[in-house]
């Protein structure tokens, strides 16, 4: 649940909008309007019907609130005829899946969208301007920056309530400083220490739960007529004990100026660390963009020491300035050949500052081929959408190295979930219970300490096992899981959700390369029939009993930070 409270400060009224992120996959389905004693709930609409509600609601003097999809990680907030010295709070609720690596849960909340860059002649992107410079970025979306050494009026504060069925071991911040309060066994309550409560980084929580691990489990929530389910699957301990077959590691470093200083030194950090690691049989490649992409060779070249300490060279001579040409560093990463006998890893090393998303994702699917990436999130508030995106689309994983972290010890764990076969080739042998809707679709590769988790629809689900069958390297591998819907399951009300977003994410990517009208009046009729944000709907909330005085006023932008790490001058327009 996050509360966004605004208040109108000046002598006349205003309309406020702000721009704001939420996990990627966060399914909102609940929006609602507090002015005062009354509350006002928002109605899930088409996005273009949605729009012409509230500049209605505007022109005529009614207070009206509108929320809308630009990215699936970032939302714009519209508030409109907020009276002087009046304040209006909206809430809005999501549901979202927690990741789960090495026995650790992880929920992660993003406080601040970090500065894009658009390629040349787009419009569609998401602009970054300086504080009052509105519509200089031109474009469709932009966000407004304080300078260095502003502060706003507003602070952030934040509390988690975990409730995890069984001990709850340890729980810790690697971005924030917290306090942490456990009134029982399965429960432990969080708050953010408001010394540390600027808006300007992403909030990671982890916590660890008892036992050596979670085994796979399966969570259900009745509907009218389907089942949503969730199912985690977790690899064979078996994985552990093979050995991996020679490699082909390509790193791909964000040269960009948003990477300049601290997050490029973590990022290099990680890769020298990593070419470290590398086997002689394997082979590397070391490739890096800002404007343009230039590499460490025309092709990867074989593990040698020698060739290792050319390559830790050249990678201490690269530094951060310039655009974001991903598109560039894609094109160098996937086109040259391949040598068949080597797993190709393309790893991206980036804050995925960028505002043309879709054209990199429809890159990759267009390139991919064989190879498997392994995306690297690096600073204080990165791109999530696309980094995970790209995990996904590339049956991979995906780490994230903060400004603090130790990079190399990132790297590690990386290299050692690598060092052992994953699981592919996943299929499901549903034990004759009628299954459809299952995402992913592209079920992603099943790597030591890191499950799999899948959601779907189920019909008249029955005492049954599921056979999970893969292959490892040339051995095939079978996981049986149990299941009983009237036992062992546990109950969510919020699976429904989670499934109808999910599909919404895999109608949302085809669309990047299947360019189709149906595809978008299918996300349409989704969001609707679950009342869920997209970005063909929005919410909207009009509080019709009340009609101030007076036009619409001036619209005022919430100007917010630049994350942490992240140098104002190399990033924003004035």
């Amino acid at each position: 649940e996050v509360t966004q409270q605004f208040h109108n400060p000046y002598r006349e009224k205003i309309e406020a909008v702000y721009v704001f992120p939420l996990p990627q996959n966060a399914a909102v389905n609940e929006f609602l309007m507090t002015i005062g004693e009354r509350c006002i709930r928002g109605i899930i609409r088409e996005r273009q019907e949605a729009e012409r509600i509230y500049q209605d609601a505007r022109r005529q003097g009614y207070v009206a609130s509108l929320m809308t999809q630009e990215r699936p990680n970032i939302f714009t907030q519209s508030v409109a005829n907020l009276e002087p010295g009046r304040r209006i709070d909206l809430n809005i609720t999501y549901f979202h899946t927690l990741a789960y690596l090495d026995g650790w849960y992880e929920f992660v909340f993003p406080m601040v969208v970090g500065p894009r860059f658009n390629p040349p002649g787009r419009t569609d992107g998401v602009g970054a301007v300086a504080r009052g410079r509105h519509g200089l970025s031109g474009q469709t979306t932009e966000v407004q920056y304080l300078r260095p050494g502003e502060r706003s009026g507003h602070d952030i504060s934040l509390a988690v309530n975990i409730d995890a069925g069984v001990s709850v071991e340890e729980v810790v911040s690697p971005s924030h400083v917290i306090a942490v309060n456990t009134p029982a066994p399965p429960r432990a309550g969080i708050t953010l220490s408001r010394l540390d409560a600027i808006p300007n980084k992403d909030f990671v929580l982890r916590f660890r739960v008892a036992g050596d691990r979670i085994k796979s489990a399966l969570m259900l929530q009745p509907g009218e007529e389907d089942t949503y389910f969730t199912l985690m699957i977790h690899p064979p301990e078996s994985l552990a004990a093979l050995p991996r077959s020679p490699m082909e590691m390509v790193f791909v470093l964000d040269c960009s100026g948003s990477m300049s200083g601290k997050p490029i030194e973590q990022a290099k950090t990680a890769i020298e660390r990593a070419l470290k690691q590398l086997q002689p049989d394997d082979a590397f490649q070391i490739i890096r963009f800002s404007n343009d992409a230039s590499q460490l060779g025309s092709r990867p070249v074989l593990a040698t020491k020698d060739s290792i300490q050319r390559g830790i060279r050249y990678l201490q001579s690269l530094q951060g300035d310039g655009g974001t040409m991903m598109i560039e560093g894609i094109k160098a990463a996937l086109d040259f050949p391949h040598d068949p006998r080597r797993l190709r890893v393309v790893s991206f090393l980036t804050d995925g500052f960028i505002g043309n998303e879709a054209e990199i994702l429809r890159a990759v699917h267009d390139r991919l081929g064989d190879s498997r990436i392994f995306s690297f999130g690096v600073g204080s508030s990165p791109n999530r959408y696309l980094l995970d995106r790209l995990a996904k689309l590339g049956n991979g994983a995906v780490a994230y190295v903060g400004l603090h972290a130790d990079a190399g010890r990132v790297m590690d764990l990386f290299f050692e979930r690598i060092s052992h076969p994953a699981l592919a080739d996943i299929e499901f042998d549903w034990g004759g219970i009628k299954v459809t809707d299952v995402f992913p679709q592209r079920v992603p590769d099943l790597f030591a300490g890191r499950p799999v988790i899948v959601t779907g629809r189920m019909r008249n689900p029955a005492p049954t096992t599921i056979r999970v069958t893969g292959r490892a390297g040339d051995q095939p591998h079978e996981i049986l899981l149990p299941v009983d819907p009237a036992g062992e399951s546990a109950a969510s009300s919020g699976i429904a959700s989670v499934w109808a977003r999910l599909k919404i994410a895999d109608l949302y990517d085809r669309s990047t390369w299947e360019p189709q009208a149906d595809l978008a009046a299918q996300i349409t009729a989704v969001a609707l029939e679950h009342g869920l944000i997209s970005a063909y709907t929005a919410f909207v909330a009009v509080d019709s009993l009340n009609r101030t005085s007076g036009d619409h006023g001036t619209t005022v932008s919430v100007a917010v930070p630049v994350p942490e790490g992240v140098r104002y001058e190399t990033t924003v327009q004035e």
